[in-house]
């Protein structure tokens, strides 16, 4: 299984969540927090590749690099920014219904 594939089986469910919450969300913060977090997550990302904390199997990633990081290490980032606001009014609006 490539890491693209086991991104998606992540990435597929975090867009769905995010469409049905996509009138509720407010797409400029996200596009800025979305900016931040992909520039720490290269910084960071980069320092662990580089010291060998962590390591990919070439075998398994597209050869598109950041720095050293493979480009698929990004996908978490993205989901978490898209995921978690989307989750987060999708169950606030399900608490304002029980009230």
């Amino acid at each position: 299984m490539t890491y693209w594939l086991l991104n998606a089986v992540f990435l597929v469910p975090v867009v769905m969540v995010a469409v049905l919450a996509s009138r509720r969300i407010r797409w400029a913060a996200l596009a800025l927090t979305l900016a931040v977090l992909l520039v720490m997550t290269a910084v960071f990302d980069n320092i662990m590749i580089g010291i060998g904390l962590v390591a990919y199997d070439p075998a398994l990633i597209t050869g598109w690099f950041i720095g050293i990081a493979p480009v698929e290490d990004f996908a978490y980032a993205l989901a978490a920014v898209l995921g978690l606001p989307a989750l987060w009014h999708l169950l606030a609006r399900r608490e304002e219904r029980r009230d």
